[in-house]
């Protein structure tokens, strides 16, 4: 990744410096480590079985949502992102999924910087870390890869992090039942692109 000290202290080369200077260059330069990236790595987290069970088990207990419901749940989510008392958050980051992907994150050092799990109607499963919504059904990280069927991946654009001052772009996958080969879920995993 370029950075403006790099160009002033005159340590890019020609070639970097053209993928610097070319913003359509460099919004695609993380697109193939990030599929590398999601193709070595990603896919080894959503095939572990316990993934694949807490998936199906809310999209068993979630089958007869209905929309209202979903907004709902989301809307209580987003109040509690705030609030003293989180009941809902902390039962989802207190389960063993929330574990497993916290684990995942925090073995990368630093590589990831979340990681969250969505059932079959983009509400979220486990995460690492807390999201600002808990539906995730009407965003695109969802919405390419659920809905495009099974294998599909979707990288988001890079931007900047305001928290950590690095950027950052989002890798996203369907997840299939290896049993029935259905799509069951989608995962989103925050990637830090200076560190990639």
């Amino acid at each position: 990744m370029m950075f403006k000290s790099d160009v002033l202290r005159g340590t890019v080369t020609g070639a970097a410096l053209l993928l610097f200077a070319s913003p359509a260059l460099a919004s695609d330069a993380h697109i193939a480590p990030m599929t590398d990236f999601a193709n070595a790595t990603v896919k080894q987290w959503i095939g572990n079985d316990l993934v694949v069970q807490a998936i199906k088990a809310q999209n068993s207990r979630h089958a007869g949502l209905s929309q209202s419901d979903i907004d709902k749940m989301d809307k209580d989510w987003r109040a509690q992102t705030d609030a003293g008392s989180k009941p809902m958050i902390d039962a989802v980051l207190g389960n063993a999924l929330s574990r497993f992907l916290a684990d995942q994150k925090n073995a990368t050092g630093g590589l990831v910087t979340e990681i969250f799990v969505m059932d079959n109607r983009g509400l979220n499963v486990g995460q690492s870390d807390v999201t600002s919504d808990y539906w995730q059904g009407d965003e695109a990280k969802w919405q390419k890869t659920y809905s495009a069927g099974a294998g599909a991946i979707f990288i988001d654009e890079v931007e900047m992090d305001e928290s950590t001052q690095t950027f950052q772009s989002q890798l996203s996958m369907s997840i299939v039942d290896p049993a029935s080969g259905q799509v069951i879920g989608a995962i989103t995993v925050g990637v830090n692109v200076d560190a990639l």
